[in-house]
C-alpha cells in the first residue's frame, strides 16, 4: 500500500497535477434518505483517482460531528426523516446541506406516497443542489468544489467583518 501511494505522489508530481489554491477543506457526511444508489455510485466515483477530490480538501467522513455538509440522495422516506434531523443536530455550526439528484430535488419521485415525506427541502434548509438523474461525477465534483469556494467567502468576510 504505501509502494502504491508513493507511486501515486510521483506520478502526480511528473504529470505536473496543480495544487488548488482553496485554503479550506470540506468534510462531508453523506446520508441516503431513500435512493435507487445511481447518485451514491457516481460520488464514489468523486474519490477515484481520475477526480480525486481529496486533493482539493473533501473527504467522506463517517460521523456528522465531524461534518461541515450533511450531503443527502434520494426522496426522504418517512423511515428517514428522524435519523436525517438526528445527523443534522449532531452537525456543528454552520450546517450546511447539499441536496444530490433529482430525487432528493422532488423531481420525478419513485415511491409509495404515503412512504415518502418528500424532497429534502421539505426537512432540511438546502445550501446546495445538485440536479441530475443521477448527476455525473463531473457535475457532483463542480458543485462541491464551488460550495468549498462559497465557504471560504464566507470566512473571508466574516474576518474582515470582525476585524473592524
Amino acid at each position: 500500500m504505501l509502494t502504491l501511494l508513493r507511486d501515486l505522489r510521483r506520478l502526480r508530481l511528473d504529470v505536473a497535477l496543480p495544487r488548488p489554491d482553496r485554503g479550506r477543506s470540506l468534510a462531508i457526511r453523506h446520508v441516503d434518505a431513500g435512493s435507487c444508489n445511481g447518485c451514491e455510485h457516481e460520488l464514489t466515483l468523486t474519490s477515484s483517482p481520475y477526480y480525486d477530490l481529496q486533493r482539493y480538501g473533501l473527504g467522506v467522513v463517517a460521523s456528522p460531528r465531524h461534518a461541515d455538509v450533511l450531503l443527502v440522495t434520494g426522496p426522504v422516506t418517512t423511515r428517514m426523516r428522524d435519523p436525517l434531523l438526528t445527523a443534522y443536530e449532531a452537525m456543528p455550526e454552520p450546517r450546511l446541506v447539499a441536496a444530490l439528484g433529482d430525487c432528493a430535488l422532488g423531481c420525478g419521485l419513485l415511491g409509495s406516497p404515503d412512504e415518502l415525506v418528500g424532497q429534502v427541502d421539505a426537512v432540511l434548509p438546502v445550501d446546495l443542489r445538485i440536479p441530475g438523474c443521477p448527476p455525473t461525477p463531473d457535475e457532483i465534483a463542480a458543485a462541491l468544489l464551488e460550495l468549498v469556494d462559497r465557504a471560504r467567502a464566507q470566512r473571508t468576510s466574516t474576518r474582515r467583518n470582525s476585524a473592524c
